[in-house]
């Protein structure tokens, strides 16, 4: 058995249309290539894959929802082939309804889309799950759960951003986790299965804090690539709230 995978009880929960693997004792990974070699992304993948990750963030930027470029459907199309991880996609741009098709055609598992981005948050949604990906939603810091509350029961994943956007690198916005306190509120209160996701300002000092607020995913960037050893800060992070020296 590889020990530095997640261990203990294995639940396999169907929802929506897809069955997920959920780690009853186990926090889900994510480290983001947002903060990779451009150079070398497949190195980037592989280093999350020799690490552990569970799951590849890719951050998408249009230099108009955020204030960044990054990539697009093309880079995911040629990642695909060398991993088998999950490949988390999360749209930052404007008008996601014109380019999820070819994000879904490029081998994204998971879509998410900001509520902020588009009029018919609904209809967007439907057609992520019409095909046959995973759908998620996010919010900037600015924006409140209850501006997302009527879609709650449409999603497989909902992204709490804890720092404005488009650049990686910055602090945690604190107040942002009482969101996902508010969030996973609701959730267990209604009897909801989708997943928080936290991302920014997510290392070694503030995971516990959004392990505790509720969060069962964690992206990260800059902490994974810049660490001496990413293999230990995966398995730091998986741990929750138990910190592994």
């Amino acid at each position: 058995m590889d020990s530095d995978k997640p261990t203990g009880i294995f639940l396999i929960v169907n929802y929506g249309l897809f069955l997920y693997d959920m780690r009853m004792e186990s926090i889900l990974t994510a480290p983001s290539l947002l903060s990779a070699n451009f150079g070398n992304l497949a190195e980037g993948v592989k280093k999350i894959e020799d690490a552990g990750g569970d799951w590849v963030h890719l951050d998408v930027m249009d230099g108009s929802f955020v204030p960044n470029l990054t990539f697009g459907s093309k880079m995911i199309s040629d990642l695909r082939s060398i991993t088998d991880l999950q490949f988390d996609t999360h749209l930052m741009v404007n008008h996601p309804e014109t380019f999820i098709e070819s994000f879904a055609q490029a081998g994204a598992d998971i879509i998410t889309v900001h509520a902020e981005a588009t009029v018919h948050l609904h209809r967007l949604l439907i057609k992520i799950r019409d095909l046959d990906k995973k759908v998620g939603v996010s919010i900037v810091p600015s924006t409140s759960i209850s501006a997302i509350r009527e879609i709650l029961p449409m999603v497989d994943l909902v992204l709490i951003m804890t720092v404005n956007p488009g650049y990686g690198g910055q602090n945690i916005i604190h107040t942002c986790l009482d969101k996902v306190a508010e969030l996973k509120k609701i959730k267990t209160g209604e009897g909801f299965a989708f997943l928080i996701e936290v991302d920014g300002g997510i290392n070694a000092d503030t995971y516990q804090l959004a392990v505790s607020a509720g969060a069962d995913v964690l992206v990260f960037g800059t902490a994974f690539f810049e660490s001496a050893d990413p293999k230990g800060l995966i398995r730091m992070f998986r741990g929750g709230m138990a910190k592994v020296l």
